[in-house]
């Protein structure tokens, strides 16, 4: 049965506690766009306003069961939009402050991490610089060159076996000149170099 566009909100709502869809239907059709447009008022946004509306519609609906308790159908409907947007609005703050913190935390702990990893890095050249002069040629053709044991081998004119030796010497070294920083390493390395 289809209700007329004149059909009283008093008999809507008990026809909606009857579960009578065509009764939301005609409610739906009555209220939706006026209500929209009262919610633009709140959040300057017709999609927006589209979203919340409809969020209040599919709320009236599941609860129908209650609704002879609704004495003035389009003031409960102004009511339940109203704040629907006001909470909207409450959560978009939250959002936008929790985003605003996180930003700064992701600020503070980039500018920590660069701070570590320019000290480090000074801390490390240094390290390197008091290696023996055969190590920290291997050392660096290893590291910054990316070179293989048997390149390393060729520029330096010794054994692969030789390079390891060299090489196994110099992180000896400097681990223990580094000891006091591996907290800090380990630490940028857990957490700051991308994967």
């Amino acid at each position: 049965m289809r209700f007329k566009e004149n059909t009283s909100d008093e008999f809507l709502i008990s026809e909606l506690k009857n579960n009578r869809e065509e009764a939301f239907d005609c409610i739906f059709r009555r209220y939706f766009k006026g209500l929209c447009a009262y919610a633009t008022n709140y959040v300057y946004d017709l999609d927006q306003a589209q979203s919340l509306v409809q969020d209040c519609f599919i709320k009236l609906w599941n609860n129908r069961g209650t609704a002879e308790n609704i004495k003035c159908l389009s003031a409960y409907l102004s009511t339940m939009v109203r704040n629907r947007c006001i909470d909207h609005i409450r959560q978009v703050k939250t959002l936008e402050k929790l985003h605003d913190r996180l930003e700064l935390e992701e600020f503070v702990v980039n500018a920590e991490n660069m701070l570590l990893s320019r000290e480090f890095e000074e801390i490390l050249a240094m390290a390197i610089s008091t290696l023996p002069k055969k190590s920290k040629m291997a050392f660096e053709y290893s590291r910054f060159e990316n070179l293989t044991y048997k390149e390393i081998g060729v520029k330096m004119n010794i054994s692969s076996k030789a390079v390891e030796a060299l090489l196994s010497r110099a992180l000896k070294l400097l681990r223990k000149d580094l000891q006091p920083y591996f907290a800090t390493v380990v630490f940028i390395l857990l957490f700051f170099i991308p994967e």
